[in-house]
């Protein structure tokens, strides 16, 4: 059976518009900048499957779309981050070295193999000042986009954008900065993920040696009346059923976000 020419411009719009329709279908995660660090926050009712994990001692992993494939890429990234931080330094592993590692080779699947990956994924790393913290998107096509301040991707990425830069501002505690991003990923008029059903961590720059933190439990439902207490911008309403501001929260939280799943997936869920 003869196959019809297809124009090369063709094929990629075709890929294209494949990909942005896989990503569409995952949940929205919004990563921005707070007082001491970056915070990532995602709904996700998964324990086993991450959205948000770490890579290296400074650097954090977002992703959307397609769960087997960006999580090939987180474990390559890991992968790079350990080979070269045995070999040469530390400190020689970075966000700009992962995020161009990633380019490569999402631009390479995008344009020799049939079907792209259906992914977006966001590289930070938490620096010794906020003027030195970095946020790179990265999409399917392997483009790669410098943000600052604060990134949406996957599901309405442009509707909840919008709504995080009504909350948000330079120098948020965490506790504001998290409520912001719930803002943000809450529909008008919809209910709000509960703890249960949240992926969040930190990169946090007043750590030692190991930046990235998730919160979880008590410490994360603390945080969440703290936010919710918190009086929204001028012009605003103020949310219904606000609770008091709790306590600080407790040191110690442990994380376990480099250890891959270990109950195997019968199929490529997208998150």
């Amino acid at each position: 059976m003869p196959f019809g020419y297809v124009s090369p411009e063709q094929q990629m719009r075709d890929k294209a518009d494949y990909a942005r329709k896989g990503i569409a279908r995952g949940r929205s995660v919004v990563v921005l900048q707070y007082e001491h660090g970056i915070l990532f926050v995602a709904p996700n009712p998964s324990r086993a499957l991450h959205k948000i994990s770490e890579i290296y001692d400074r650097i954090g992993f977002a992703a959307v779309g397609r769960y087997n494939e960006f999580e090939a890429l987180r474990l390559g990234g890991i992968r790079y981050a350990d080979i070269n931080g045995y070999n040469y330094a530390r400190d020689d592993v970075t966000a700009r070295g992962l995020a161009n590692l990633y380019a490569q080779n999402l631009g390479q699947i995008f344009t020799e193999s049939m079907k792209p990956f259906e992914v977006e994924i966001v590289v930070a790393e938490v620096g010794d000042s906020s003027d030195e913290d970095h946020i790179y998107r990265l999409t399917f096509d392997g483009s790669v986009f410098d943000e600052t301040g604060l990134v949406a991707m996957g599901g309405q990425a442009e509707a909840v954008a919008g709504r995080l830069k009504e909350r948000y501002r330079d120098g948020l505690p965490l506790a504001e900065a998290l409520e912001a991003a719930l803002f943000a990923l809450t529909e008008p008029g919809g209910e709000r993920s509960p703890a249960s059903q949240l992926e969040v961590a930190v990169l946090d720059r007043n750590r030692p040696h190991r930046k990235f933190l998730r919160l979880a439990g008590p410490r994360l439902e603390r945080l969440l009346a703290e936010g919710a207490a918190t009086p929204p911008p001028s012009g605003e309403a103020a949310p219904s059923g606000e609770a008091e501001a709790p306590a600080t929260a407790p040191e110690g939280d442990v994380d376990t976000a480099r250890r891959p799943p270990s109950t195997p997936l019968s199929r490529a869920p997208r998150c």
